[in-house]
């Protein structure tokens, strides 16, 4: 097994086999996100910027986990009887590499704007596939996202990242007929996939945390995010 694998394996088995896992299938209406992302441009050169829609997701995530604090959350390894609700927000993003899954953590985002967040999503992800990643930034994150939006497929079942209580699993966005207002439209729906921690967190409670997402990253929440 590579080097990478060998080591993210003891964490998966763990959390696979120790983790009641349950996930929560949904869909977000990304329309309006997607026709702000391609407006966005440079204002002094006037070219367009080149912002993924990952980033608007992962702004879109930290204020539903300031909204549902259980998210942002572990359980004690000693005592499992406690846990601790964090007050940061690192978010992990699993980077797809040749060398195997790495998950970099993008700290502090809900201090950073849209087009930061993108400028350190490329930095961490080239630093992951040249293997120049420092350790300790594999660690202390507060939610994952895995993001196979850019290759394909709808839904999957993504296994949590230990100790944290859930992830985000996103496929790849699609039109679709959507019935709305008594009638038929085309709209940009993308695929969730939010695995959680059934210890912490109830399926109400996850179907709420769902909706908000999905709520955020709609038509009014995607012009202040990019602020």
């Amino acid at each position: 097994m590579p080097r990478v694998k060998k080591l993210s394996s003891k964490y998966l088995m763990n959390s696979w086999t120790n983790i009641p896992h349950v996930t929560n299938h949904d869909e977000a209406d990304i329309t309006e996100l997607e026709e702000f992302r391609n407006s966005l441009t440079d204002i002094y050169t006037g070219e367009k910027k080149k912002i993924t829609p990952l980033a608007f997701i992962i702004k879109a995530l930290t204020a539903s986990l300031k909204k549902f604090p259980n998210f942002n959350s572990s359980i004690d390894q000693i005592d499992e009887g406690k846990m601790t609700v964090k007050k940061y927000y690192h978010i992990g993003i699993a980077v797809d590499t040749t060398h195997g899954l790495m998950v970099p953590k993008l700290r502090n985002a809900d201090n950073k704007n849209i087009s930061l967040i993108s400028s350190e999503l490329k930095k961490l992800s080239d630093q992951c596939r040249n293997l120049k990643i420092d350790k300790k930034e594999l660690f202390g994150g507060s939610m994952t996202i895995t993001s196979l939006g850019g290759i394909g497929g709808s839904f999957f079942t993504p296994i949590i990242n230990y100790p944290e209580v859930a992830i985000l699993g996103v496929g790849k966005s699609e039109k679709k007929q959507v019935f709305l207002d008594g009638k038929f439209i085309t709209r940009t729906m993308l695929p969730l996939s939010l695995s959680y921690d059934h210890r912490i967190i109830d399926g109400a409670e996850a179907a709420r945390f769902n909706n908000d997402l999905k709520e955020n990253l709609g038509k009014n929440f995607a012009y202040k995010l990019a602020v």
